[in-house]
């Protein structure tokens, strides 16, 4: 993987480059992290779980916990929301620039905090295929927690190595799934979007 890691006033960003994925590969993660999240980051994930879990079709709504352990020694259950694209706030909604997206909301650390209207923030996640794979964009962006360039540059050192990853084992993990027909075990979205900014749209998602 090829990556940058920069910080505006909006957030901390990675621009990041795969071999050998498709942007479809990524699309199908999303609605099917449980079966990798492990692979995703060996050192520092344990199981995912689904309190809400993803619709064939549309995951917008889903909320996953990720349990983890960051390089700052703290370990935490986050639960993490797929966000509509016209839920965004509007700095959030006019950073996208790639044709595929997911949004995600952190809503807190515990099972009580799905019911928080008001996200602790946002991950800005996007990606448009290439010659030799992808090319993409990760953002990170404080809302009621709002996120300092230190914390950036801690969530940074976590994500590199989750989108890095996505090249050692999605392709493979991907092409072993094809064997399993049913949406409800196998889930997939196409998160392919049309315009950019505060302009896309879901091209596939009602």
């Amino acid at each position: 993987m090829d990556y940058q890691i920069t910080h505006s006033a909006l957030g901390t960003h990675i621009d990041w480059a795969l071999d050998g994925v498709t942007a479809s590969q990524i699309d199908w993660f999303w609605s099917n992290m449980e079966k990798g999240f492990i692979l995703w980051h060996p050192e520092q994930h344990e199981p995912l779980s689904w309190p809400v879990p993803p619709v064939h079709g549309n995951p917008l709504g889903a909320i996953h916990n990720a349990p983890q352990t960051w390089d700052d020694g703290r370990r935490q259950d986050l639960y993490i929301r797929f966000e509509r694209l016209e839920d965004l706030p509007d700095p959030v909604r006019a950073a996208i620039c790639h044709s595929h997206v997911i949004a995600v909301s952190g809503l807190g650390f515990n099972e009580a905090s799905m019911q928080d209207p008001e996200p602790l923030g946002y991950r800005l996640h996007q990606w448009s295929p290439s010659d030799s794979g992808v090319v993409g964009k990760s953002t990170a962006i404080g809302a009621r927690k709002p996120e300092t360039e230190a914390d950036g540059k801690v969530w940074a050192a976590h994500a590199a190595g989750e989108i890095g990853n996505w090249e050692v084992f999605l392709p493979t993990l991907h092409s072993l799934y094809k064997v399993v027909t049913d949406p409800r075990r196998n889930p997939f979205t196409d998160l392919s979007v049309e315009g950019t900014g505060r302009g896309a749209r879901y091209r596939f998602i009602p």
